[in-house]
């Protein structure tokens, strides 16, 4: 394989662009955008509200994402939500000539599926420009070739005509980025850099106090590949490389598109690198069939998706590598959600994980860096087992105190959500560590809440320096011995000096549990200080973020006492409960959680991410329909069309129960007589 790239022609690109074709606005007024997408040009200047916060969800729904080739440039946009309207329409963006996509502040938020900027590509968009961008979005445009920018005045250029220097891109990026911009994308700076056209400079960094994730960083430094040299002695924000990972990882939204490309552009009949370290996973889209609506099947959007399943499977057998697959013999569902079997069986404190969700920073709750990917990404990491990084600054949060009984991680990071620092998007691309005498007090189970939802700040990635709690993880999970787990924590905390950018500052005591209303996980507010009663239709206690062991400790509690008062779910809720891992089935067995959670109406569902994704029971049908989920997002459209909240396990259950949004407290009569 590598001596075939070797071989193989790459150029950078000419020392300037020239943009031709429209500018699409995307503005809040639907009018406007529809009327730019009929053919009419926005004047657009700073008093015109750009449309914020537009998640990958909206970019490409869940559902266009079964697609992977360049049938996505008909998708574009599909899901995006202008006031109540959606604007935008079956192929209307590559019909409209567009070379360039603008919109407001944190742009690309959410999922890291690279779909989204693909579509964009195949639309005809080359140019990206916003407020502030995402990081995961930013990097997948880079790895393709989009180029992408904040600042605006770049927009009469292109609508000038003018040669724009490709150094207006590149401009205060490290070398790398700038490489693979210059470049045109990352498998022909990987190639260059394969070819000796590319010889980085290691960072000079003298010996400096670190944080933890920075101390990690350091020791997977790729110094030179050729030799499998690997480390260095310090590492500082902004510093730029490669660093060796441990684990990668995709699921079946991914790995077929990556699969497209590595025999495209490597070669059918070339093999991965390490395919041992390498994982996939057949968890999203297995109850599909149920989830679906009959007027996408007519479209034969089933058939689509179920292509996904064959091309990961086939790939993953050919390659010789470990596939978590799905449940046969007629069952829905799966072995594990990704996230859930990384944390239960591979994550170890100290390693860099990088996976093709923005969720991977679920395994930081052991002490490690693990860090979501797009695409591109996982497929060039098939070739040199490493992935590019920047070392961002770090925001530490810091939560103190003992918490009230019914408030749970799920709290912690709602709260965090709406700080102001962090919902203007100043944390974007940072890495967050979690401190504080209440994290410490904290599961591992309960820390992954925390960790996965670093994803929802935006953050690079999120960790929980490793202790006694993890220890005793690692041995039980792993089956080692005490010793060993001890060794694998040695040296994994912040140093005493080390810099923060930022210091968020919880208060564990004056938290009480709260629910995010619908259209962002930021919009968080204290469950009691809701307005109005807000009626249920549907309550989902699942995904990788709540479907863990604890996560069921805190939906049996609720329910087992509603039991013992003779209380049932509401008639006019369902209500579904959904584990992460077949291991999280096993323990609900153990238990007698499953019976008690059929005893009071509850629908229990096998292993999948499921309606987190609009793609399983527990999805809305209508706008009207209310939701209560214990997931991590809430962006519209992300678990049907109806409206969204979010809140922590127990309210969930309670809710369930109540049959509206209602707390959860020891003894509390939960059911209208």
């Amino acid at each position: 394989m590598l001596d075939a790239l070797r071989r193989r022609a790459v150029r950078k690109l000419p020392p300037s662009v020239r943009l031709q074709g429209r500018i699409l606005f995307l503005t809040e007024d639907p009018v406007e955008l529809r009327s730019q997408l009929e053919g009419r040009d926005l004047e657009w200047r700073p008093g015109i509200k750009l449309r914020d916060d537009i998640s990958t969800d909206e970019i490409t729904p869940a559902y266009i994402c079964y697609y992977y080739d360049e049938t996505l440039g008909d998708f574009p946009y599909l899901g995006l939500k202008c006031r109540d309207e959606f604007p935008v329409g079956r192929g209307s963006v590559k019909r409209g000539g567009f070379v360039g996509s603008v919109s407001g502040k944190r742009r690309g938020k959410g999922s890291s599926r690279e779909q989204s900027p693909y579509a964009e590509m195949c639309a005809g968009i080359k140019l990206v420009v916003a407020d502030n961008i995402e990081r995961i979005y930013r990097e997948n445009c880079q790895n393709l070739g989009i180029l992408t920018t904040t600042d605006f005045a770049v927009i009469d250029r292109v609508r000038r005509g003018e040669a724009i220097p490709l150094a207006s891109f590149t401009e205060g990026e490290g070398e790398i980025t700038r490489g693979i911009i210059e470049y045109g994308g990352l498998f022909n700076f990987n190639v260059a850099r394969l070819q000796g056209a590319v010889v980085l400079t290691p960072p000079r960094t003298p010996p400096r106090p670190m944080t933890m994730g920075e101390k990690i960083l350091a020791r997977h430094w790729v110094v030179d590949p050729a030799r499998g040299k690997i480390g260095v002695p310090a590492v500082a924000p902004g510093d730029e490389g490669f660093v060796v990972t441990d684990i990668r990882f995709s699921h079946e939204y991914v790995t077929p598109m990556a699969a497209i490309f590595f025999e495209q552009l490597v070669g059918r009949d070339e093999r991965v690198q390490d395919p041992a370290t390498i994982l996939m996973f057949r968890d999203h889209l297995t109850f599909l069939p149920e989830a679906m609506t009959p007027e996408r099947i007519k479209e034969g959007l089933l058939d689509v998706a179920q292509q996904l399943e064959k091309k990961q499977r086939e790939f993953a057998e050919k390659q010789g590598i470990k596939l978590y697959g799905e449940l046969r013999l007629g069952h829905h569902g799966s072995e594990a959600i990704c996230h859930s079997k990384i944390l239960e069986g591979h994550a170890q404190p100290g390693m860099v994980i990088i996976g093709s969700d923005s969720h991977t920073p679920h395994a930081g709750a052991v002490g490690c860096v693990a860090f979501g990917v797009g695409t591109t990404a996982i497929f060039n990491s098939w070739i040199t087992k490493d992935v590019r990084i920047t070392v961002p600054e770090t925001v530490r949060v810091v939560v103190r105190g003992k918490k009230p009984e019914n408030v749970t991680a799920k709290d912690f990071m709602l709260e965090i959500l709406r700080h102001p620092y962090v919902k203007s998007g100043k944390a974007i691309g940072k890495l967050v560590e979690y401190c504080g005498d209440a994290v410490a007090s904290l599961s591992v189970d309960e820390r992954a809440t925390m960790t996965n939802m670093t994803a929802e700040v935006g953050g690079f990635t999120g960790y929980v320096a490793p202790d006694g709690r993890t220890v005793e993880y690692v041995m039980e999970y792993r089956g080692m011995p005490r010793a060993a787990a001890e060794r694998l924590c040695e040296g994994l905390a912040s140093d005493p000096a080390a810099r923060y950018c930022e210091v968020i500052e919880i208060d564990a005591t004056r938290l009480r549990p709260m629910m995010a209303l619908p259209g962002d996980p930021g919009n968080g507010l204290d469950v009691d200080e809701a307005e109005q009663r807000i009626r249920v239709d549907i309550a989902y206690a699942g995904s990788c973020t709540a479907g863990k062991k604890e996560d069921m400790d805190m939906y049996a509690r609720v329910l087992r006492e509603a039991a013992e008062r003779g209380e049932r779910v509401a008639s006019w809720v369902r209500f579904y409960i959904q584990c992460g891992s077949q291991d999280v089935k096993r323990y609900c067995e153990e238990n007698g959680y499953l019976e008690l959670f059929r005893q009071v109406g509850a629908t229990f569902l096998e292993p999948s991410c499921g309606a987190c994704i609009n793609a399983g029971p527990g999805v809305s049908k209508t706008r009207d329909e209310v939701t209560i989920s214990a997931i991590n997002r809430n962006f519209p459209g992300r678990s049907g069309p109806g409206q969204l909240y979010l809140a922590n396990p127990y309210t969930v259950a309670a809710s369930a129960i109540a049959g509206y949004i209602t707390t959860w407290e020891p003894g509390k009569v939960l059911a209208e007589t």
